[in-house]
């Protein structure tokens, strides 16, 4: 058995956290820990997100610029990337009791995506609106309201196409470690007169997590976010908890679903269960357990 599993933000970051290395070495325990019925996989890859990460990276460079030159997005990309595989490294290892190997990927998107002219992923802290607007002015970035939740960035985020790295995670799996790949949704590229040239842009973590699953053929796609499914009108008093969804249903849902936080999941679930006939589930780590035993999550099954 081959499972993919795609790690939320939460995993690393809670809500009023700074981000410090401590803050996020403690959740990612936590994280670890709930993969426990998981471990037993023959193959199992773990992918994760770097919102935050990135955006405070951007942030660093940004106020060090004066004395140490700025880098580009995805040069950002590949740094937390580093940075967040070396923490699940730590963490999972013990839990796991056989190799983790964190695999720094490139992901290849196309330059004439349309996401270039129209940025919409979301990077770095939250900000009030006065904020918000008064880094539009003196940073000229692009900021909009995020899920309710606050002001963000936004930056690109083009569809991938391919995994660059492929091979060489197959090889790992086939060695019998746990691979760590696609952080972050990947560093993305395009390829150019026989090299690959890096693109400022973000990949959503789920559709990369969902091309992977697809190229590797696993026979689960597993999304762990901060709920423990997902609902019909969420957030109000009739929120409706959906315990299975066939692909139609899921796509018939997707429109009512917030562009910045479930509806990338449940289009990267449809885009697996499509290609492959297997099931994706979407839950969260503390549910995970009772979700993979049928008693919580979404499945989405073909």
């Amino acid at each position: 058995m081959t499972a993919v599993v795609a790690l939320g933000g939460n995993a690393l970051m809670r809500p009023g956290q700074r981000g410090t290395a401590a803050e996020q070495r403690a959740n990612l325990r936590e994280a670890c820990e709930a993969l426990r019925p998981l471990l037993a996989e023959d193959e199992l890859v773990i992918t994760h997100g770097n919102g935050p990460q990135v955006g405070n990276e951007l942030l660093r460079h940004e106020r060090a610029a004066d004395e140490a030159p700025p880098l580009p997005l995805y040069l950002a990309v590949a740094q937390t990337q580093a940075e967040i595989g070396a923490l699940i490294e730590s963490e999972l290892a013990p839990v796991a009791g056989r190799p983790v190997a964190c695999l720094l990927t490139h992901v290849v998107v196309d330059e004439d995506d349309p996401a270039f002219a129209e940025p919409t992923k979301p990077v770095g802290p939250f900000y009030d609106e006065a904020r918000a607007h008064e880094l539009e002015r003196e940073r000229g970035w692009r900021i909009v309201h995020d899920s309710g939740r606050g002001w963000r960035r936004v930056v690109p985020s083009p569809l991938p196409l391919e995994v660059v790295e492929l091979e060489s995670i197959r090889s790992l799996l086939g060695g019998g470690a746990i691979v760590v790949a696609c952080g972050g949704g990947g560093i993305p590229v395009a390829r150019r007169d026989g090299r690959l040239a890096g693109l400022d842009a973000v990949i959503d973590k789920d559709r990369a997590s969902s091309l992977l699953a697809r190229e590797l053929d696993a026979d689960r796609l597993v999304i762990l976010t901060e709920v423990p499914a997902v609902y019909r009108d969420f957030g109000t008093d009739s929120q409706q908890e959906l315990r299975e969804l066939g692909v139609e249903e899921a796509g018939a849902l997707v429109p009512e679903l917030a562009a910045g936080s479930m509806r990338p999941k449940i289009e990267a679930a449809i885009e697996f269960v499509r290609s492959t006939g297997h099931e994706a589930l979407i839950t969260s780590p503390a549910a995970l357990d009772a979700a993979l035993e049928g008693e919580g999550g979404t499945l989405i099954t073909a």
